[in-house]
C-alpha cells in the first residue's frame, strides 16, 4: 500500500507550529513525514527557514512515524557532518529515517561565499559526497581528496542498519543517474506523462528502490481562496531549472515572480477546493507506481488542511 505522508515546509512555518502540525498529521492518519532543509525561503512572504536537523530530532521523538529529509551535501554541509547527522538519527530511531540527497540550489549554498559550480560539477561533487557518507555509515575511516576533502573521518555512533540514501531528481537524466547510486528516488508532482518518463528512466537504468513523490497542493473552502493562497505563497516556485537552481536570494525570487499569474501557479500546484478532485489526483499518482506520496499544502496554516484530508481524502485514496 502506498504510504501517504505530510511535507514539513520549514520555509513557511515556524518550527514550533510545524512540530504541532506533524503531531496532528499522525493523529489524523498520515503514515509518514518528510522535511525540507533550507537556509533561505523562496520568498520573503514565506518568512521562515529553521534548521531542519535540530527540528528532526524533536519531531521524531514527538511522533512514531518515519521521516525523510531532502539535503544537499558538498558546500553548505560537509559530507562527514551529514553522515554524522544521518547516523545519529538512524541510531536513535532505527528504521524510521531516510535522507534524499541532491545537488542543491544557490539560494541556500551561496552563504558560504564559495563560487556556485556548474551543474555537472555539482553532480560530480554530490557523487563524491554519497561515497563518503556511505563509507562513514559503514564504519570506515575516510580520507578523500577531490571536489570535497575529508581527513581521517570516522563515525563513532552509527545505526545497526544505515538509513537509505535516496536520490532527488527533477529530470529524466538525473533520475537515470540516481539509479547508479541511490536506494530510491524522490521527485515533485508534474503532468502524468512527465512522471511516467521519470519513473521509467529510473527503473530502466536499474533503479529498484522505492519511488517517492512530493505533492504541492492548495486547498481551501472556496476555489478563489485556494487559488489566492497558492498564488500568494508559491508563485516564486514556478520556475524550472536552471532558474530555480541559480537565483541567490528570496528577494531575487520575489522580483522575477512579481508578474506570475494564478494560472501559472496552478501548473505546478494542485489547486482545488474540491476534496474529491484531490482524491482523484492522488489516486493517479498511486497508479503511476509511487510508493510514497508526501503532501505539501502550500498555505502557512496547516490545521484545516490536516483535518480535512485526514477525514475525507486519505481514506478515499487508500480505498
Amino acid at each position: 500500500m502506498t504510504v501517504i505522508g505530510v511535507h514539513a515546509s520549514h520555509e513557511q512555518v515556524h518550527p514550533s507550529a510545524l512540530l504541532a502540525a506533524v503531531r496532528r498529521a499522525e493523529e489524523v492518519g498520515f503514515d509518514a513525514a518528510m522535511s525540507s532543509d533550507h537556509f533561505s525561503p523562496w520568498s520573503a512572504r514565506q518568512g521562515q527557514s529553521a534548521f531542519a536537523w535540530s527540528w528532526l530530532g524533536a519531531a521524531m521523538q514527538a511522533t512514531g512515524v518515519p521521516f525523510g529529509v531532502v539535503n544537499a551535501p558538498g558546500q553548505r554541509y560537509h559530507p562527514a557532518i551529514i553522515a554524522q547527522a544521518i547516523g545519529t538519527l538512524g541510531a536513535m530511531f532505527p528504521g524510521r529515517f531516510w535522507a534524499a540527497l541532491g545537488s542543491g540550489e544557490a539560494s541556500n549554498e551561496h552563504i558560504t561565499g564559495d563560487p556556485w559550480p556548474r551543474k555537472d560539477v555539482r553532480n560530480a561533487r554530490l557523487r563524491e559526497c554519497v561515497d563518503v557518507i556511505r563509507a562513514l555509515l559503514a564504519g570506515e575511516e575516510v580520507t578523500h581528496d577531490g571536489l570535497v576533502r575529508v581527513d581521517r573521518a570516522r563515525l563513532w555512533t552509527r545505526p545497526e542498519e544505515p538509513p537509505p540514501l535516496v536520490g532527488a531528481a527533477v529530470s529524466e537524466a538525473t533520475a537515470r543517474w540516481c539509479a547508479e547510486w541511490s536506494d530510491g528516488l524522490i521527485t515533485v508532482n508534474a503532468p502524468a506523462e512527465q512522471l511516467k518518463r521519470m519513473v521509467g528512466a529510473y527503473r530502466d537504468a536499474g533503479g529498484r528502490g522505492p519511488l517517492y513523490l512530493q505533492v504541492h497542493l492548495s486547498w481551501a473552502e472556496s476555489e478563489d481562496e485556494a487559488r489566492a493562497l497558492a498564488h500568494e505563497q508559491w508563485r516564486s516556485n514556478v520556475f524550472g531549472p536552471p532558474v530555480c537552481w541559480d537565483l541567490e536570494t528570496a528577494e531575487h525570487f520575489d522580483v522575477v515572480s512579481q508578474d506570475v499569474t494564478v494560472e501559472q501557479v496552478a501548473r505546478v500546484v494542485n489547486v482545488s477546493a474540491d476534496l474529491g478532485r484531490h482524491v482523484a489526483v492522488l489516486r493517479e499518482y498511486v497508479d503511476l507506481g509511487f510508493d510514497g506520496l508526501f503532501l505539501h499544502h502550500v498555505g502557512r496554516e496547516q490545521e484545516a488542511f490536516l483535518e480535512a484530508f485526514g477525514a475525507r481524502v486519505l481514506p478515499e485514496v487508500r480505498a
